[in-house]
């Protein structure tokens, strides 16, 4: 299916930046020999914050894709699939 290219807004780019925060701050706490707990603490919510930044582009470009698909007159169904799709890989 041929959705238009994503554009990715600032909240997108800033969820981003988040994260590359998070992941610096975990190699932080791995070179000071933080317990190990803490650092598991600190991946398991930087998992959390790239399945829900996933999740908002994949519904960003499948409202996209609906837009288009309706404008041209095709099926939103392909759309949808093509967004479970997505979300399936990512897991």
């Amino acid at each position: 299916m041929g959705c238009p290219d994503m554009e990715y807004t600032k909240e997108v780019t800033n969820r981003m930046k988040r994260l590359e925060g998070q992941v610096r701050g975990v190699l932080k706490m791995m070179e000071e020999e933080q317990h190990c707990k803490d650092v598991v603490t600190q991946l398991s919510a930087v998992r959390t914050a790239v399945d829900r930044t996933i999740g908002l582009i994949v519904a960003k470009n499948l409202e996209a894709c609906i837009r288009e698909s309706e404008e041209e007159g095709i099926k939103a169904e392909d759309a949808i699939q093509e967004a479970v799709n997505m979300l399936v890989k990512s897991r």
